[in-house]
């Protein structure tokens, strides 16, 4: 007779975020990336539109029925998929030559990827303050990566600077810096759950924990000798 299975005191986050370093990458290939592309920053301002009508309509879905409706889930999903496929092309990581498909799927083989659980429910409390009042201090931490930018598409602060230096170091010496590739990773690791927080897309609150390198820690899942933490702000301390 099988033996019951003891369940696993560890769980991936609730949105998993991974990438691959391609290898070799072309030397000045990252100077005309902004040119290659204007075609999908353009189609990105209209995908952006509708994830934040899309995110109003959630809003009442979860207020009234606890539920974010699935396929608006699966399409504000594919928006931020492929908004974390052209920074991880372009200037938020300069880390693969590879041309981002023009897709809202999941594209399992391109090196940048990105899954976040669908919540079979969310609170209704925390919908009416999680994307404003207890985001801010995310807010504040991300304008910092990003040179305030919340756009689909983010790029300046922190995380271009690191980028276009790793860009500087692959033209002279023919090799990314794998050091800051984990470090790059993990900044915009952080500004892609703070985006599905404030889209209501999960109410787990984003760690205040910089998780470098290409792929994902599994975490303690809650337990009675495991309490969850509290949502919110004060789970920092």
């Amino acid at each position: 007779m099988d033996q019951p299975r003891t369940p696993s005191p560890y769980s991936y986050p609730p949105v998993a975020v991974t990438a691959e370093l391609d290898t070799p990458l072309s030397r000045w290939l990252w100077l005309v990336k902004w040119v290659l592309l204007i075609p999908h920053w353009f189609v990105l301002l209209f995908l952006w539109i509708a994830f934040f009508v899309i995110t109003v309509i959630a809003f009442f879905a979860v207020l009234f029925t606890e539920r974010y409706p699935r396929g608006l889930f699966d399409f504000n999903l594919g928006v931020l998929r492929w908004s974390w496929r052209v920074s991880y092309y372009g200037y938020s990581a300069l880390a693969t030559d590879r041309y981002p498909p023009f897709s809202l799927g999941p594209e399992p083989d391109y090196p940048a990827r990105l899954d976040i659980a669908y919540p079979e429910r969310l609170s209704r409390s925390l919908v009416l303050v999680k994307w404003w009042l207890l985001a801010i201090p995310h807010y504040l931490v991300i304008a910092f990566f990003t040179g305030g930018s919340r756009a689909a598409w983010w790029g300046g602060g922190l995380i271009m600077l690191l980028a276009v230096i790793a860009a500087f170091a692959l033209a002279f010496t023919g090799t990314y810096p794998r050091d800051l590739f984990v470090l790059l990773i993990g900044l915009n690791r952080w500004v892609l759950r703070v985006a599905a927080y404030a889209g209501l897309m999960t109410d787990a609150y984003p760690p205040f924990r910089l998780d470098q390198g290409g792929t994902e820690t599994a975490t303690e899942t809650p337990g009675p000798d495991r309490p969850a933490k509290p949502w919110g702000p004060g789970s920092v301390a």
